[in-house]
């Protein structure tokens, strides 16, 4: 497995884009428009792939000062449950820290709570809908 940055407008960003399309957004009936995906540029986006193949992802969005929020987690179908996604969050906490932040905020989707609670988040409040399925505010220091 090979962690690294993704560069927005590149090949290996547009196997991010058909990732989290499968994953998260087809599922729920969504798409990516042109202008979400035109800010991402701002964004600090990173993947693991095996053999050249994204095999999952996500970025980091900075919302204020010395914190930064994850989003669009994503783990191809077929090698979830193989610590993909761990091994991503890891990679992520890392390059969060790296870049001078002390903590990570999240939407987390109600199904990925306990996921999130293993590696060290802690639920910030109430179940609230998002996209139409329940979610949770996460966070955890750095």
């Amino acid at each position: 497995m090979a962690l690294r940055f993704i560069e927005h407008g590149t090949e290996e960003y547009d196997q991010m884009v058909d990732l989290r399309m499968k994953v998260l957004r087809i599922p729920l009936g969504l798409t990516l428009t042109k202008e979400e995906l035109e800010t991402e540029k701002e964004n600090i986006l990173l993947g693991c792939f095996e053999d050249e193949v994204l095999v999952g992802c996500c970025m980091l969005v900075k919302t204020e000062p010395k914190t930064v929020r994850l989003r669009q987690m994503a783990v191809l179908e077929g090698v979830q449950g193989k610590g993909i996604g761990k091994l991503l969050m890891i990679y992520a906490e890392n390059v969060a820290k790296e870049e001078g932040n002390k903590k990570i905020v999240m939407h987390a989707r109600k199904t990925a709570i306990g996921f999130y609670e293993k590696l060290g988040y802690s639920l910030n409040g109430e179940e609230y809908l998002e996209v139409g399925i329940p979610h949770y505010d996460m966070e955890k220091g750095l």
